[in-house]
């Protein structure tokens, strides 16, 4: 492997934004310099990153790559290497894939796949059954990211909605438990008011009104009681309502939170009104709720309650999903437009730079306690990304990179650009050109 030095970029890290240079030698950063030493720094490869943003690589919490059995979809191949455009060097692999990844053996093929496939880093989570709890003991805390739970309406027996289940899950652990909280009985009430008044063509407005605050809040305060009485690491996914806030507390630092909380892109990027215009490309579970709900996530994450941004990146075909309401999956591609719509919100003074890198990049290695990522310090591995924060782009078809073709965002001109993505020490992506035979490495845990 060779050295690359990236010199007068405006690092942003920690907190901090300053001048300096990177120098990567192998895999790992071996020197981050803010002031010029005497002997010149040296490298086999030269990258002048004048006028550009340097940060740690983006990992993601969240992401359904759908590989095994549903990659008609997407593969593990086709949306780390939309990652990588996107600066996501990590992410973190859910279990609805067929066949679920309910056992160790189906978390091991997973790793194979990924191993000869991913052009980020990965981890995969094992999910969670109404019984398979004999599984969920013998997990390795150090290779993986979190159990799964599915406290809502899942694919096939994957909906834990079993009490005693629920109770052993929450009591026997090793690894943090990672949920997606909706009560299902409050979602088929709402439904069937909604079927009795629409038929099969139900507008999708009502998403959210089906998919209600109320369901989100009965979940996720069942899952907090649990957690706090079994002394549980909680980790709350995609939460989507100002209610839920409450269950959130900022009074520890990260490091000392039993409960955390993820909030994912689209909740705090579009509202309901959205729906009028783009209906069935924002249908996502839990669904994209009112202006006051996203106003309060965008709070939340200001004042620390809301501790990682992610993207349940979640795609389907074209033809999915623009079926009638009733026949329309749940889901949506994001990974390549993450980064770059949170710097949209940075240049809209909504969130600051330094707290986007802290929820995308430091705050997932820190509360999954990755090894050594996520932030730029020497000994640390060398994933970087480099950001041109005044290159507009418009997303269009010619430049989407997921398997399915679309997105959400189509039509959007964004400020800030992606240049360069490097993992593990390897320059992976840069300026629209892919290194394909740089893979990238399984994630480890300090637990």
């Amino acid at each position: 492997m060779s050295s690359i030095l990236i010199t007068n970029a405006t690092i942003i890290n920690e907190g901090k934004h300053s001048l300096g240079s990177v120098l990567i030698r192998n895999d790992r950063i071996e020197r981050v310099e803010y002031t010029p030493s005497d002997k010149p720094l040296e490298a086999d490869i030269y990258i002048d990153a004048s006028g550009q943003f340097l940060i740690p690589g983006v990992i993601d919490d969240q992401v359904h790559f759908r590989e095994p059995g549903l990659t008609h979809k997407a593969t593990i191949y086709t949306e780390s290497k939309a990652a990588i455009a996107g600066g996501i060097t990590s992410f973190m692999e859910m279990p609805n894939t067929l066949p679920q990844t309910v056992s160790l053996e189906e978390l091991d093929k997973k790793h194979g796949i990924a191993a000869e496939s991913s052009l980020a880093n990965y981890s995969f989570y094992l999910g969670a059954t109404n019984d398979n709890i004999d599984q969920v003991i013998k997990v390795d805390p150090t290779k993986v990211c979190g159990l799964k739970v599915f406290m809502g309406s899942s694919t096939g027996n994957m909906l834990v909605d079993n009490p005693t289940a629920l109770e052993n899950i929450f009591r026997a652990s090793p690894i943090l438990v990672a949920t997606h909280c909706e009560d299902e009985q409050t979602i088929k009430n709402n439904l069937k008011e909604f079927k009795k008044q629409y038929g099969d063509e139900i507008p999708f407005s009502y998403h959210p009104k089906i998919r209600s605050a109320e369901a989100c809040y009965l979940s996720s305060s069942l899952a907090v009681k649990m957690a706090k009485k079994h002394n549980t690491r909680l980790h709350l996914l995609h939460l989507s309502t100002a209610k839920e806030m409450e269950l959130l507390s900022n009074s520890a630092p990260l490091n000392e939170k039993r409960i955390t909380g993820e909030v994912c892109v689209h909740h705090l990027w579009f509202n309901d009104k959205d729906y009028e215009k783009l209906g069935w490309r924002i249908k996502w579970n839990p669904a994209v709720k009112t202006e006051t709900d996203r106003l309060a996530l965008i709070d939340a994450l200001n004042i620390d309650k809301l501790d990682v941004i992610a993207t349940d990146h979640a795609p389907h075909t074209l033809s999915e999903k623009s079926s009638g309401y009733l026949k329309c999956p749940s889901g949506g591609p994001l990974v390549q437009h993450s980064l770059t719509a949170m710097l949209e919100l940075v240049s809209r003074n909504i969130l600051s730079i330094e707290m986007v890198v802290d929820k995308m990049c430091h705050a997932p290695a820190e509360l999954f306690r990755i090894e050594k990522r996520g932030f730029i310090r020497e000994g640390y591995f060398a994933d970087i990304v480099l950001i041109n924060p005044d290159q507009k782009w418009k997303v269009t078809p010619e430049n989407i990179l997921y398997k399915c073709g679309w997105s959400p965002f189509e039509g959007v001109t964004f400020g800030a650009k992606v240049t360069h993505t490097i993992v593990n020490g390897r320059l992976v992506y840069n300026n629209g050109t892919f290194n394909e035979e740089a893979k990238g490495q399984a994630l480890t845990f300090s637990r």
